[in-house]
């Protein structure tokens, strides 16, 4: 398949467009020519020095990860960003990045996934961007105990060797959940308005602790790199009902 014509494929079905002016990453192809043909796609959650290797090493023509090189603008291809774009121009591999949209996409994104994994009902979207969303909202389809949602997460997500973090202030049983991936507390109050019992992210900050503890809900942190395997996960999926092969690389941070 031509790269341009797989790029156009993803912009479409993740509607890229619509989080253009919202997203400090350029979504898209980041990184290579449009105009060569892909036959073998990897998939990561980081694009970083590591799974661009991994990528080569597999033999793959494009990688396709959640995070990319640039967020914001570029002055300096130097040091630190030149050696990670190295293995992209050394053997002409292309990177395509999907942040905001995959997290926001109701069906493949990480919010998504993880909604798959409760098992929740009356899936909604959550997590106001604009005129966007990032996240997923459902009910569990059999109230969670507390702890027992925690024990699903540590046994289900890739958190290495971290325990998902529980910020216990909210009830003991759950069945409304928010869910922002990655670095989401930010949209706690959010979660409060919409009345849910727990909000799901990856990682915290100092002041959702007392946020919380003030607000009467729980909020889990799961890890940012755990949170969000399964939109790329799902690329990889789709990549292959297109007729094409992918190689999934997993390089879990712990953070």
């Amino acid at each position: 398949m031509n790269c341009a014509d797989f790029c156009a494929r993803l912009d479409e079905e993740l509607r890229t467009d619509a989080y253009a002016d919202l997203d400090a990453s350029p979504n898209g192809l980041q990184v290579g020519p449009a105009e060569r043909e892909v036959e073998h796609v990897a998939f990561a959650v980081d694009a970083a020095r590591a799974t661009a290797d991994a990528a080569v090493d597999a033999d793959a023509d494009l990688l396709v990860t959640h995070h990319g090189y640039v967020f914001g603008s570029v002055e300096r291809v130097t040091g630190r960003l030149y050696e990670r774009l190295r293995p992209h121009y050394e053997h002409e591999m292309g990177l395509y990045v999907s942040h905001l949209p995959l997290d926001g996409h109701q069906e493949l994104g990480n919010a998504a996934g993880l909604a798959d994994l409760l098992d929740l009902t009356d899936r909604e979207p959550f997590g106001e961007m604009g005129p966007e969303y990032i996240g997923q909202r459902g009910t569990a389809a059999d109230p969670f105990d507390r702890d027992e949602l925690v024990s699903l997460l540590d046994a289900e997500l890739d958190t290495g060797d971290q325990d998902v973090q529980l910020l216990d202030f909210g009830p003991e049983v759950i069945e409304d959940v928010a869910i922002v991936t990655g670095s989401g507390v930010d949209w706690l109050d959010e979660a409060v308005d919409a009345g849910a019992d727990l909000l799901l992210t990856g990682e915290g900050k100092q002041q959702v602790y007392h946020d919380a503890r003030e607000a009467g809900i729980n909020v889990a942190l799961a890890g940012h790199y755990a949170t969000e395997t399964f939109g790329v996960a799902a690329l990889a999926d789709l990549a292959e009902e297109w007729g094409l092969t992918t190689t999934v690389v997993s390089h879990p941070t712990c953070l």
